[in-house]
């Protein structure tokens, strides 16, 4: 198969024979070659605006996101603004909203999510209903989660029938509305407490909810810092079709993803071979910060695939 073929490309997270190269010039040389080498299926690169292009005002993401490329966008929250201007950017710039987060509760206080907590079930449910009008409004498919930190003294199992029974009933609502639904892992060192961090969980927890339309959001940044082995997992995971949205950064500064110690351009070909066709949402930190253009110019690692 093309990817068995091109592992003996690879020497230690570059291509043979490229020593005397930077880690930047040995990236893009195992693109350029992989490009040249894989079939014509891609990955499809979402913008995250709530982290993409931190020096403009998020209305103007969108443009900035176009200009660059960008197809399709996500975002963590969408309800400080009215629907209908974010439709209006969308539609003025011709990209697809592919992603956004369901109301996590009260997120300048802290909290993470709702999904996982008792006695608030109506306001989870609530969220919910907000969040579905929003979809309908922005034409996006999937909505993500979050299941929220787990009280002191809390454990995992005497959370576990309140998360599934608002998964549950979250998952009814959204298939009335043709949504996805989305449970994300996440890892403890940047979300302490929180509920749902490794992918077997999260895998155990859609079959046992059993309702076709949720689905694991797979962030591979998350992945590698609680698990690692994050080509294997995508072995294991994506052939089932329970892999609804996949998620890069690099690890472990959250930066671009040419930079850190994952090989993108390894799993960006494997997922080409596992024919994962959803997106692949940018939801990372960009290491220039509030720099104008900043996000633009790190964007180098992905102009080659959006070139083909």
């Amino acid at each position: 198969m093309w990817l068995e073929y091109k592992q003996g490309l690879y020497d230690k997270g570059g291509v043979s024979g490229d020593h005397g190269l930077s880690s930047r010039q040995r990236w893009k040389h195992a693109i350029l070659l992989l490009l040249s080498l894989r079939p014509k299926s891609m990955p499809q690169f979402a913008a995250n605006l709530s982290l993409l292009y931190p020096e403009l005002a998020f209305l103007d993401r969108f443009a900035a996101a176009a200009r660059d490329g960008f197809k399709a966008v996500e975002f963590l929250f969408p309800y400080a603004w009215e629907a209908r201007e974010i439709a209006a950017c969308l539609e003025a710039h011709g990209l697809q909203q592919v992603l956004f987060n369901a109301p996590p509760g009260d997120w300048d206080a802290g909290e993470r999510g709702l999904a996982c907590l008792s006695s608030r079930e109506a306001e989870f449910q609530a969220g919910m209903q907000r969040a579905l009008d929003y979809a309908k409004a922005l034409a996006c498919p999937r909505l993500h989660v979050m299941a929220g930190l787990m009280p002191a003294g809390a454990s995992f199992e005497s959370l576990r029938p309140v998360y599934v029974a608002n998964l549950h009933w979250a998952a009814q609502q959204a298939a009335a509305c043709d949504v996805e639904l989305l449970i994300e892992p996440i890892n403890l060192r940047d979300m302490p407490r929180y509920f749902l961090n490794r992918q077997d969980e999260a895998h155990a927890l859609v079959d046992e909810v059993s309702a076709p339309n949720l689905k694991v959001q797979m962030d591979l940044y998350h992945c590698q810092i609680v698990e690692g082995d994050v080509a294997s997992k995508l072995r294991q995971y994506l052939p089932g079709g329970k892999v609804g949205h996949i998620q890069i950064a690099g690890v472990p500064e959250r930066h671009e993803p040419d930079q850190g110690e994952l090989n993108y351009a390894y799993l960006f070909a494997l997922l080409d071979e596992l024919a994962y066709s959803g997106w692949v949402g940018c939801e990372y930190r960009p290491a220039r910060g509030m720099q104008a253009g900043g996000t633009s110019a790190g964007l180098g690692w992905l102009r080659p695939w959006l070139q083909e």
